[in-house]
């Protein structure tokens, strides 16, 4: 290949890049809301659903209320905050962020009494802690509770329990000293018992 025509080459393949790296620019840039490691706060100061936990980084915390409460279910507004435990997270980003996932990202994070740390975050790619994908978790839910898993909402069962959340919600370490219930220890205990025999089932199918 002549080397004007390598030049050319290379400089066409950076042209057709470039509408997908402004794109990608633009749709970050174009969020309407803050949101990094200090948008994550202790749960307790959230506003609790049920047993979830739920905020609005836009502002628009009735209107996250009002669909965590709708009966029939209902689409969440941009900024909403969805949580069930301190380090698994779900954000509304503005419409046509990620059509794949409703426009919900996922987070991962690394919790202490100096604050969260993201270790991970994305769209359909994002998996636990647990190596459990988390939009393949909360994808039977699309329609009508837009991805939110509650009972009855066609989410596969995990065999986390209502108590066992409630433990780790009440011992959110961003929120100070914690605020126990009458058997919170042994749910946690029993809770760290499943990671553990998660994570050595996962070596043990590693090994073949």
């Amino acid at each position: 290949m002549k080397p004007r025509s390598l030049t050319h080459l290379l400089f066409a393949t950076l042209l057709l890049a470039l509408p997908v790296a402004v794109t990608l620019q633009a749709a970050e840039t174009a969020s309407s809301f803050k949101l990094d490691e200090t948008s994550f706060r202790c749960m307790r100061e959230m506003t609790p659903v049920r047993h979830f936990y739920v905020d609005n980084l836009a502002g628009n915390l009735q209107g996250t209320l009002a669909a965590a409460n709708a009966p029939q279910g209902a689409v969440y507004p941009t900024g909403s905050v969805v949580q069930l435990v301190p380090t698994e997270v779900m954000v509304k980003r503005d419409p046509g962020f990620s059509p794949v996932t409703g426009d919900w990202e996922f987070f991962e994070l690394e919790v202490s009494a100096s604050g969260s740390k993201i270790s991970t975050r994305g769209f359909a790619e994002v998996n636990n802690r647990f190596g459990k994908n988390c939009f393949g978790c909360h994808a039977p839910a699309r329609q009508p509770w837009d991805f939110i898993c509650e009972q009855g909402h066609g989410c596969e069962p995990i065999p986390v329990t209502h108590a066992m959340t409630g433990a780790l919600q009440r011992s959110d370490p961003r929120c100070g000293a914690a605020e126990p219930q009458p058997g919170d220890s042994w749910e946690l205990f029993k809770l760290k018992s499943l990671v553990v025999i998660g994570s050595l089932v996962s070596t043990v199918k590693g090994w073949f």
